[in-house]
């Protein structure tokens, strides 16, 4: 069902969408780089800004981005790889990395978001399963603000496993910790938590207990979302949600009530779709699901590669905002690093 039009937005475009937006659609751009580029079979290195900040009174993130093509320059060819660098805004006056963001409601702003976050080589994942090569702690610093992760009982334990726990586990407990790490440590961030859970509530709940957690994470009552400003203020920045499970307690949010996602398997980019998967269309949250596995349906980091460039991802959240008359939230690939994640949440946010 489309939602009625806000004041000074058009009909056929959701209120919760910002006007940057409005303007994006019409003239999407390119992604906010600098380059040089070298001759064909040569190398080039590109510079852009991540949407994530270090937090109190650190300067943000940005990200150098080094692209290597073959003399074909197709996209498949090429490796993107995010590895750092800095902004000029004021982290003390930004939410989550930009000043422009704090007056918005939670539901007004997209985050970067990484498929099976917990899932990397990095934290002893093997690569046939694996969709990062960061660990989650490295995926905050960089700039990621919604997380997948799978989370099921393990030997009696909560563990983030990746189908069968024998191909790579991580104990919750840790990951949570450093989630909760870096919101003490980057006080001006708002981070959510999106579940696949089979494990039970109150062992998930036990967790957060564990870490003191309870009182930083947030509680939505229905009605409009609080802006970044308020969550900060209120010292609420962490956001829950779960697949299966629901309140209570009242913070674990169940994912369906609040949020709406597209299809999710796909083998080939042509598969994309914009199509409503789980979850009404009415709800306030919308998930944008791009990633494409292998032919033997496994992540796919040359998949990724391909993916996750500023003119396809950019091209596919625009097609799904403009389908759906909403604004998306969080856009979530595999392989982050590998690619213009960041650039593209930015170009969406307006920022």
């Amino acid at each position: 069902m489309q939602r009625s039009a806000g004041v000074g937005y058009p009909a056929q475009v959701s209120p919760r969408a910002p006007l940057a937006l409005l303007l994006l659609v019409a003239c999407p751009g390119e992604p906010a780089t600098s380059a040089t580029d070298s001759d064909a079979g040569e190398s080039s290195t590109a510079s852009t800004t991540s949407s994530g900040s270090s937090g109190d009174g650190a300067s943000g993130s940005t990200s150098d981005v080094t692209t290597s093509t073959g003399t074909s320059g197709s996209p498949t060819e090429a490796a993107t790889e995010v590895t750092g660098g800095s902004t000029t805004e004021d982290p003390a006056l930004a939410c989550n990395g930009h000043p422009a963001l704090c007056s918005r409601r939670y539901d007004e702003v997209a985050y970067p978001c990484t498929h099976n976050s917990y899932s990397s080589q990095d934290a002893g994942f093997t690569q046939l399963v694996a969709n990062q090569r960061r660990t989650v702690a490295v995926q905050l610093a960089d700039g990621v603000r919604a997380l997948m992760l799978d989370v099921r009982l393990d030997d009696g334990a909560t563990a983030l496993c990746h189908g069968s726990c024998m191909y790579g586990k991580t104990p919750h407990v840790e990951v949570l910790a450093d989630v909760a790490a870096f919101l003490a440590d980057n006080p001006r961030e708002v981070v959510t938590i999106l579940y696949e859970d089979s494990a039970d509530v109150e062992a998930i709940a036990a967790d957060y207990a564990a870490l003191a957690l309870e009182d930083e994470v947030f509680v939505y009552e229905g009605g409009p979302f609080p802006t970044l400003e308020e969550m900060i203020a209120a010292d609420t920045r962490l956001v829950v949600t779960a697949e299966q499970g629901g309140p209570p307690p009242a913070w674990y949010h169940h994912l369906w009530d609040v949020a709406w996602d597209t299809p999710y398997s796909y083998m080939s980019p042509d598969e994309f779709s914009c199509a409503p998967n789980r979850g009404d269309p009415d709800n306030p949250l919308f998930l944008v699901n791009h990633w494409v596995n292998s032919v033997l349906d496994l992540p796919s980091e040359m998949n990724a590669i391909e993916v996750n460039t500023y003119e396809v991802l950019h091209a596919r959240v625009v097609e799904c905002m403009q389908a759906s008359a909403d604004f998306p939230n969080f856009v979530a690939v595999d392989y982050y690093e590998r690619g213009d994640l960041f650039a593209v949440v930015d170009a969406i946010n307006g920022v």
